[in-house]
């Protein structure tokens, strides 16, 4: 998972660039990249770090140009999380591309062979971004006739690229000398939105994961990009777009939703904020099920990303609601840490719970999602240790129990803690008195209803282990578990773990493996 922004302007972006990538530092941490076009140079940064560690004030002044795009990075398992990796990536020809992309490429074993062998291009990196731009690039250039370059071969290189990659994407690029391109992949599993702002030299453009970079740049929202499709702006602010996929379907993730996007954003009309307060509204009916009695004192979120959903289940059981965790905002990043016992030590530092909240109280505790159980075990005897009565663990998510492949990292198939256990040996993993898990079905109704009934389906395979692609089998899976439990794969997948930790906007089970 990571978070993009491409913007055309009529003054210098590279502040608009910087603070849209603030804005959706939540959206990955390991590394940050900005380019910007300035006639037909390209000038660019990027590093790893966060995107105040990465950019300085000298590096600002060389990113001169009126319009960039710009990458927050996310590791995932499979690729070293290394400066090399760090997007936006450049390829020369044709013209000279850079692309920064969202997602995760399903069928990138593939077209990297497909590359060396029959497109004769160099693919460096493992990243599967790189081979997505070294696509576009290919077909773009077969399609090219002289110098200039015009939006219906841009679009029929993108409708090529849709028949040559598999998987989920969201992608802005920049062709040096003709202007912005961003498109998304047939599904829509990645979320992908367009803004203009009006000015007295004509409009401005702003293309960005989420609709909180819009909101607080200045621009206004205008549509999701739909599935499929691809827009173009030239640098001179002339605006092009075109659905390039003949069966588009919207089908987005459903984790956006449930955890990894800010509660000010609103994907594909969906409000996250409203999403949240329903998936409360429904979980609570099966709190009421599971423990009939309602044995309980207080209601607490694990902070941050389940705080609506545990509001609006509180009101709706008619109990108190008590913040009872501090979550300390300052503390540095956990890095890479060489064992277990470490890990626990940074999850204490950076989530404390206030003993009062706790003693002698039935504590019903709300997070976002339960994926290894490590974390949640690790809070739990916390909360036993303040004094708790009784313990009582919801999640606002079902078990997770399949690998996510498009672009959120997760566990093998074995550290999955909801994999071959039952409700009562999960709660006895954990430690607590009874877990209750959201129902599939009253998730998928609770981000519906957000939708105003709009859309009914979501890519859920991490619930349910359907991936929407077709293209996932065992051997798959098998590969990508088998690449995770590398050595250099192995610190990637420790790097993502400390991403989820530093997040800002979820410490929950989630955001705390």
């Amino acid at each position: 998972m990571c978070g993009i922004v491409g913007i055309v302007a009529k003054t210098p972006v590279n502040q608009l660039l910087y603070d849209g990538l603030l804005v959706l530092q939540h959206r990955g941490q390991d590394a940050a990249g900005i380019v910007t076009a300035e006639g037909l140079t390209l000038h660019m940064h990027k590093g790893q770090g966060l995107v105040s560690d990465v950019f300085r004030t000298r590096n600002m002044r060389s990113l001169m140009g009126n319009a960039g795009i710009g990458h927050v990075r996310y590791p995932t398992a499979g690729s070293a999380s290394s400066l090399a990796e760090s997007q936006p990536f450049y390829v020369n020809s044709p013209f000279g591309i850079v692309l920064a992309h969202n997602g995760n490429l399903t069928n990138d074993k593939q077209l990297k062979e497909d590359m060396y062998r029959t497109d004769l291009r160099h693919i460096n990196t493992n990243s599967d971004s790189e081979a997505l731009l070294n696509v576009f690039a290919h077909e773009l250039s077969r399609r090219v006739k002289g110098p200039q370059l015009n939006a219906e071969t841009i679009f029929d290189a993108i409708a090529a690229v849709h028949d040559r990659v598999k998987g989920a994407y969201a992608v802005v690029a920049m062709i040096a000398g003709f202007g912005l391109v961003a498109f998304r992949d047939p599904y829509g599993i990645r979320p992908l939105c367009l803004g203009t702002h009006e000015t007295p030299e004509g409009l401005e453009y702003i293309v960005a994961s989420e609709s909180v970079a819009h909101d607080v740049l200045g621009f206004k929202f205008e549509r999701d990009i739909a599935p499929g499709e691809a827009v173009f702006v030239t640098f001179d602010g002339e605006f092009y777009s075109k659905q390039c996929h003949a069966n588009p379907v919207l089908v987005p993730c459903i984790f956006e939703h449930v955890y990894f996007a800010r509660p000010d954003s609103v994907i594909d009309g969906i409000s996250v904020h409203e999403a949240r307060l329903n998936m409360g509204e429904n979980l609570a009916d099966k709190v009421t099920a599971v423990i009939p009695r309602l044995d309980i004192d207080v209601v607490i979120p694990i902070p941050d990303t389940s705080r609506d959903s545990a509001l609006q289940l509180a009101n709706k059981l008619g109990l108190p609601y008590r913040e009872g965790f501090m979550k300390n905002r300052y503390i540095g990043r956990t890095f890479i840490m060489p064992g277990q016992a470490s890990r626990k030590k940074s999850v204490r530092q950076k989530l404390n719970p206030i003993a009062v909240e706790f003693r002698g109280k039935n504590v019903l505790l709300v997070d976002d999602s339960i994926v290894r159980g490590t974390t949640s075990r690790q809070i739990v005897q916390m909360v036993r240790d303040c004094g708790a009565t009784k313990v009582y663990l919801a999640s606002a998510a079902p078990p997770v129990m399949y690998p996510h492949v498009y672009g959120i990292d997760m566990p093998t198939r074995a550290e999955l803690i909801a994999t071959g256990r039952t409700d009562q040996q999960i709660a006895d993993e954990i430690g607590v008195d009874a877990i209750i898990y959201q129902e599939l079905d009253a998730l998928i109704d609770a981000c519906s209803k957000a939708s105003g009934g709009a859309i009914t389906s979501f890519e859920t395979s991490c619930f349910d282990g359907k991936y929407i692609t077709g293209d996932i089998t065992l051997a798959y899976l098998d590969e990508l578990e088998a690449k995770r439990l590398s050595p250099l794969s192995a610190k990637a997948s420790d790097a993502a773990e400390s991403h989820l930790l530093d997040m800002n906007i979820g410490v929950g089970e989630q955001n705390l493996l």
